[in-house]
């Protein structure tokens, strides 16, 4: 299985948690875990080693270029968040497919039932988050993109990297970058929505990508059948969106002790 990666400095650990989580609750066996980086990560040794001990094997690509100097960022959206666009560029070209996962994550079952899904002709996998599904229309409208199923979120994305080679060209997302400025509220998500939303295959969040801000509306939309159990046994990804992380102290929603369970199982591993 090969799985992507884009971080800097701040959350490797978090990188560390969620590959933890990965390896206790996955079937396959042999795992390739890319990161992609600016520069050169304080903690690779660490990382490396710590993969090491997972059996996985830890490559670091560290991008040296320019392209996305002028590309808008902020605080909470580095430049890292674009490599993830034309990641094809840095990966070997051996590589027919990768899962893309933010750090935000938790797989808490098996992930090969995604990494193994048919795309038929689809160049992406990914999520809409149906608990919002009420700002699709909108997004469609901002974005200029009415042949998309939905608004995908790209902190999960499974990718045809042979189909997205041929198709996904930088010239293109640097011309949407400056028609579209300011309009871009969450700069990568939005180009990917915009571009390319109707060659995104639609698969289910409440297994994938699961918002863990959202459980009381995943429980009214199910009519009361995806509670905490139902969650606990199906779900595959649970994701921690928006500003309030579970690896901080203050955070104390309903997954949080779940999350510093696997922190504090990932932290021994280095021991």
């Amino acid at each position: 299985m090969n799985l992507l990666f884009a971080i800097d400095n701040n959350v490797t650990q978090q990188l560390m948690t969620t590959l933890y989580s990965i390896k206790q609750n996955s079937t396959v066996e042999k795992y390739s875990i890319y990161v992609i980086q600016d520069r050169k990560l304080k903690k690779s040794a660490e990382i490396e080693s710590f993969c090491q001990k997972l059996g996985m094997h830890y490559h670091p690509v560290i991008i040296n270029d320019n392209q996305f100097d002028d590309a808008p960022t902020t605080d909470r959206y580095p430049k890292t968040i674009y490599y993830r666009l034309l990641a094809y560029k840095y990966l070997p070209k051996n590589i027919k497919r990768i899962l893309y996962l933010d750090i935000d994550i938790l797989v808490i079952n098996d992930l090969k039932p995604l990494y193994t899904l048919n795309l038929k002709d689809y160049w992406y996998a990914a999520a809409s988050h149906t608990a919002l599904d009420v700002t699709d229309n909108i997004n469609k409208l901002r974005l200029g993109n009415y042949e998309a199923e939905g608004y995908y979120n790209s902190g999960i994305m499974l990718m045809d990297l042979q189909a997205i080679r041929e198709h996904v060209k930088a010239d293109d997302i640097f011309a949407y970058i400056d028609k579209k400025g300011a309009t871009l509220l969450l700069p990568d998500q939005d180009i990917l929505n915009g571009l390319y939303g109707q060659n995104i295959m639609k698969i289910p969040d409440e297994l994938y990508n699961y918002d863990a801000r959202m459980n009381p509306l995943y429980f009214a939309k199910s009519n009361g059948e995806w509670d905490i159990d139902w969650v606990i046994e199906h779900t595959v990804i649970l994701h921690f969106c928006g500003r309030d992380k579970p690896w901080r102290p203050e955070y104390k929603e309903r997954f949080s002790g779940l999350y510093k369970h696997y922190q504090h199982r990932a932290l021994k591993v280095l021991l």
